[in-house]
This record gives C-alpha cells, sequence and structure tokens, in this order.
C-alpha cells in the first residue's frame, strides 16, 4: 500500500523559514507530479507548488508555484532518497496552513498537462496526512 508522509512542519516567526519532506513507502516519487496542497480553517484546499515527474536521470522535473508563494517557496527532489522538499523562506502569516504532499494519479503526466491539472486536488489520488504550518506576526 503506497502512504505518503509529511515532516517538517512547526510554528516560526513572520520572515522565518521551514522545510517540509514528503517520503513515499511503496512508490517511486519520480515517477509522479507532486503537489503540496494547503488548508486552512474554514478554507478549500489550495494548490502551493508542483513539481512534475523527472526523466529518472538528471532532470528532475518542471516546477510551477502558485502566485502567493512564487519567489519565497521552492520545491525539489532527492530522488536518492526518494522525497520532495517544499523549501518555505519569508514566511507570512497567511501562510498558517496545514500542509500536504499528494502525487499524481497519472504517472509520468506530461509537463504541459501538468500546468493545467497540478493546482486541482481531484487530478491528485494519494495523500498525506498534513503537517502544521503557523506563522505568528
Amino acid at each position: 500500500q503506497v502512504q505518503l508522509a509529511e515532516s517538517g512542519g512547526g510554528l516560526v516567526q513572520s520572515g522565518g523559514s521551514l522545510r517540509l519532506s514528503c517520503s513515499s513507502s511503496g512508490s517511486t516519487l519520480d515517477y509522479y507530479a507532486v503537489s503540496w496542497f494547503r488548508q486552512a480553517p474554514g478554507k478549500e484546499h489550495e494548490g502551493v507548488a508542483c513539481i512534475s515527474s523527472g526523466d529518472g536521470e538528471s532532470f528532475d522535473g518542471h516546477t510551477f508555484y502558485a502566485d502567493s508563494v512564487k519567489g519565497r517557496f521552492t520545491i525539489s527532489r532527492d530522488n536518492s532518497k526518494n522525497l520532495v522538499y517544499l523549501e518555505m523562506e519569508n514566511l507570512k502569516p497567511e501562510d498558517t496552513a496545514v500542509y500536504y504532499c499528494a502525487t499524481d494519479r497519472v504517472m509520468f503526466r506530461s509537463p504541459g498537462t501538468v500546468a493545467k491539472t497540478w493546482a486541482k486536488p481531484e487530478e491528485f489520488d494519494r495523500w498525506g496526512q498534513g503537517t502544521q504550518v503557523s506563522v505568528s506576526s
């Protein structure tokens, strides 16, 4: 059974940084687009960042970001560890949410299609349980 798990959340002050990790047991993350979503209280899931599937060698995938996090968040892979990271810098109180990683329901989806689907929760069929990120002002 494929399971995802997030780690790295916590409480930071405004302007601080955190690095979230997404690990998978039972699947190779490099085969799938992986998105980070977040959900604040009373709100729906919001797509934050995505990395498309890699080529199994040196190319890790195309990256996509929500406008609200561009220039502050960076998504990346470490295929040797089967991990996907979300590096978050210059955090703001409005970044407070539970952060989830999720894998695409389609293996090796083309980057052109991922560009259209990466922020749609219904396109992702495996989710972690989430990690809380809280940013104080």
